[in-house]
């Protein structure tokens, strides 16, 4: 494989990541040993330069992010989503991963009936929602509460919301049942 597709390669694991990748697993990924992986991410670090993107690498990790020339335009976008208010959507992703536990996007969007790709990004900028490694699925993250969310709502654990025993039985009944089964209520 030359250069050039390694590098696209490299670049397109990191995409779809969406976050950081350690080398490790990036040349993992890729098939390959580290000075191969050294020089295809040099040659995807000069291909994107001015693209509004850059390479950011550590010893260890290595990461797509947003370009000096671009920043400051995407950090005044940002600044006006995050204004606003987080809506219907939000509050129910919310609820659903405070009263629910940890849960993979497919979890939540099960029960919402949506997708809410859009809606976890915006939770997740927001700080209101982490994301982290799903450990029966690496395929997949998890999406938890953070501390700042429920220090926010005045709680020490989700154990301590309203009606959580409650909720959560509505929950496991809503996902226990046959996908085509008829649905009297909606959470």
């Amino acid at each position: 494989m030359d250069v050039n597709e390694l590098s696209a390669r490299a670049q397109a694991f990191l995409f779809s990541e969406g976050g950081t990748l350690t080398l490790k697993k990036l040349g993992s990924l890729l098939g390959v040993k580290e000075p191969e992986l050294k020089v295809a991410l040099t040659a995807l670090s000069a291909r994107i330069e001015g693209t509004g993107l850059a390479l950011i690498q550590t010893e260890t990790e290595v990461s797509l992010a947003v370009g000096k020339e671009t920043s400051a335009a995407v950090q005044k976008a940002y600044e006006r989503e995050l204004a606003g208010e987080i809506g219907d959507a939000g509050l129910e992703v919310l609820a659903i991963v405070l009263y629910r536990g940890p849960s993979t996007r497919a979890q939540i969007d099960y029960i919402r009936g949506v997708n809410t790709s859009w809606t976890i990004r915006n939770l997740l900028t927001r700080g209101l929602l982490e994301r982290t490694g799903n450990p029966e699925d690496g395929r997949e993250y998890l999406y938890r509460p953070t501390v700042e969310l429920l220090a926010h709502l005045g709680v020490r654990d989700s154990g301590e919301l309203p009606n959580r025993e409650e909720i959560t039985a509505e929950l496991k009944a809503f996902e226990s049942r046959p996908a085509d089964a008829p649905s009297d209520t909606h959470l």
